[in-house]
């Protein structure tokens, strides 16, 4: 492959909409073993919220794919890697559906209530740090420092 085909390809990738109607693979080898992906992301999407035996599972499933992406990414990105731009383009809409799946487990939101009021405390702590760092002059709306 020519590095501007894989610029290309890299730039498809994280393209800001390149999830916009991508399917979710049916199933996909995830650190050497193979997960029927789309059934796993419609059981868990089809209930209003995550069962309490299921969010660890949820959670592993997330990081793994993550893992997977960033592995997948760095292949496509290796300039000693002897790849074809056909083999580069499987390899990107694979990036692509993982990318599909995580935003669909992602978009779970809270678990449970108590985890609601967490994030929600979290949020608002952080707002209220930077009113008072922008009310002492520490930081301008821009967040630099010092106004600068």
């Amino acid at each position: 492959m020519r590095e501007f085909e894989r610029k290309q390809l890299l730039e498809r990738v994280e393209r800001e909409g390149a999830t916009l109607g991508a399917d979710i693979p049916d199933e996909i080898e995830v650190q050497g073993e193979t997960v029927e992906l789309h059934q796993f992301v419609f059981e868990i999407k089809r209930r209003d919220t995550v069962p309490p035996g299921e969010r660890e599972k949820v959670e592993e499933a997330k990081k793994n794919l993550r893992r997977e992406r960033l592995q997948r990414k760095q292949r496509l990105e290796d300039e000693d890697t002897d790849m074809t731009f056909e083999e580069g383009e499987v390899l990107v809409e694979s990036i692509i559906g993982i990318d599909r799946a995580l935003e669909a487990l992602q978009s779970l939101g809270p678990t449970s209530i108590e985890q609601e009021a967490k994030a929600q405390e979290a949020a608002d702590k952080k707002r209220w740090m930077k009113f008072l760092k922008q009310a002492l002059g520490r930081e301008d709306d821009t967040g630099k420092r010092g106004g600068y």
